[in-house]
């Protein structure tokens, strides 16, 4: 399986259109997502994002923050962890937190979902997106399935 991970940003003048301007800063704006659990199978390659063909039904773990108060800080996180035999994927968003601390507390939750698997940790990737507010702004980060 191949995977990558993409984060965007964007002001807009609706929650709607700030949250899709976000989606095609990611590179995602213009396929349909669905969101899926948050599991990869082992042997799972993150690899930089395919162009991906118009109106294609794309598989994703997706993150999203939102905000119309300007000066607002808006983070979202995609954390994965993976082991020999599969992976886990964690997504978090916050809105005026520290954007480490948010990262922070993405990895601690993927490590935690691969302890109670009883699961050893190669590696943790995590991809991590802030934006501060003018307007409407959103941040988003995608764990994107291909």
């Amino acid at each position: 399986m191949k995977v990558s991970m993409i984060s965007g940003r964007a002001e807009g003048p609706t929650k709607l259109n700030s949250f899709d301007n976000a989606l095609l800063d990611a590179g995602i704006g213009d396929v349909n997502l669905i969101t899926v659990s948050s599991i990869v199978s082992g042997g799972t390659k993150i690899v930089k994002l395919p162009k991906l063909e118009k109106g294609a039904m794309v598989n994703c773990v997706l993150a999203h923050a939102f905000s119309d108060q300007e000066g607002d800080c808006v983070t979202a996180v995609i954390a994965v962890a993976m082991a020999d035999k599969m992976g886990c994927v964690v997504e978090h968003s916050a809105v005026n937190e520290d954007p480490q601390r948010v990262k922070k507390e993405a990895e601690a939750m993927v490590r935690y979902m691969m302890e109670v698997r009883g699961l050893n940790i190669k590696e943790v990737i995590m991809e991590v997106v802030s934006h501060e507010v003018v307007n409407k702004g959103s941040a988003v980060a995608a764990l994107i399935y291909h």
